[in-house]
């Protein structure tokens, strides 16, 4: 521990590159805002990117395999220190990894690059940062954090894999399937260790006698069976059992939801906001597995559910509680994180059910977009000068 109270100390240099949240939550928050609305004017024909990819599989791509690796290396790179009591990637470093997502970016965005020199480009990224991830656990023996090194090196191989099957004129489906489920994983994983810990910190605080339930078999079962859900979908997207399945793992995780009390959170939007993300990762399962069973929404729609609901709130979730925390500020929801938090939930929402009511298509993602993607400008612009200004305690 000494060794990391010494790293922080001694370094000097401008306080963006202190730590991963700073550059990575950032970056992720101004992609985020002008990527979806590029989307939509390509989808409107007001705007055409000569890319690699045409439109539909660059949206894909760029949310999957773009935006979110971006926030997860940010949580990643804050997270780690406190696993392994090593410190934390900084200065030029940290330059170079934000360097080589941005070059990935570019990349894909530009018409320059063969396909080869865009999957070089573009799968370098993920390879690093699981390469990172290995090395810090293995050198600081963290093996109980071991299943976050496999999720990710999975991670990049399915983003490898999507570039392959995009070569060989290959449906890219299964790799995209791959990687969904990998993201379900994750939030499982994640939320259920930072979920029940803040919200218990936050009950202590208010002297509410609730505690979370500790992590117990039945966690454990209910994290596997997502595992057991995305494989078979994998392999079988439009099975009846796998429609079943999914609909089981939202019961699931409805049920794991509730033994965490969120309820009692509702005077701090903070921490409440983790349980409404949370919420979306179980009710993405209900929604996909009624679309697959011809219930509900169509597929498309309800795969939204799970990125632009699920995804999108928790990575607001994190990013806001990380950047005012590691920056010494009380951790408390004001009125602009408040109204991000309302954003993107009426995005996501406008995005899976939009379609089904009156609402034109073209409305219908217009709207969609400009309350998804604004609530992820709201946060550069507002969070902006709490990840490039220095923290408190050192201002």
């Amino acid at each position: 521990m000494s060794d990391f109270m010494n790293s922080n100390l001694c370094y000097r240099g401008p306080a963006f590159w202190s730590y991963g949240f700073r550059p990575f939550f950032f970056s992720a928050a101004f992609f985020a805002g002008f990527a979806i609305p590029a989307w939509v004017l390509m989808v409107t024909g007001d705007y055409d990117m000569k890319g690699v990819f045409p439109p539909r599989t660059w949206h894909v791509h760029e949310m999957i395999f773009g935006f979110l690796p971006c926030v997860i290396t940010g949580f990643l790179l804050t997270a780690m220190p406190n696993w392994t009591e090593r410190p934390p990637m900084k200065g030029a470093p940290l330059m170079l990894l934000l360097t080589l997502w941005v070059a990935g970016r570019f990349a894909i965005a530009l018409p320059w690059f063969s396909p080869f020199v865009v999957a070089f480009a573009d799968g370098a990224f993920l390879v690093v940062v699981a390469g990172v991830v290995w090395r810090e656990l293995i050198v600081s023996k963290a093996w109980n954090r071991l299943p976050m090194g496999v999720l990710i090196s999975l991670y990049a191989y399915a983003n490898l894999l999507f570039h392959g099957l995009w070569m060989t004129h290959a449906a890219v489906d299964v790799a995209v399937r791959m990687a969904l489920t990998l993201i379900m994983l994750l939030l499982a994983l994640i939320g259920g260790k930072i979920i029940p810990s803040f919200t218990e910190d936050f009950l202590t605080e208010d002297a509410i006698p609730k505690q979370p339930a500790p992590f117990s078999p039945f966690d454990g079962f209910s994290i596997m069976f997502i595992g057991i859900s995305g494989v078979a979908w994998m392999i079988s997207p439009e099975a009846t059992g796998v429609g079943y399945a999914f609909v089981f793992a939202g019961m699931l995780h409805l049920y794991r939801l509730s033994r965490w009390y969120g309820w009692f959170t509702w005077r701090e939007p903070l921490v409440l906001i983790l349980h409404v993300g949370y919420g979306w990762l179980a009710m993405s399962f209900l929604i996909l597995g009624g679309a697959i069973l011809g219930i509900g929404v169509h597929q498309e729609d309800a795969l939204h559910a799970l990125t632009t609901g699920a995804v999108g709130v928790m990575t607001l979730a994190v990013m806001t509680r990380a950047s005012l925390g590691h920056t010494g500020r009380i951790k408390h929801a004001g009125p602009l994180t408040v109204i991000i938090y309302l954003l993107v939930n009426l995005g996501a929402m406008l995005r899976v059910f939009g379609p089904s009511l009156d609402l034109s298509g073209d409305h219908s993602l217009t709207l969609a977009a400009g309350c998804w993607s604004g609530a992820y400008l709201l946060f550069a612009i507002g969070y902006g000068p709490i990840l490039f200004g220095a923290n408190l305690e050192d201002a």
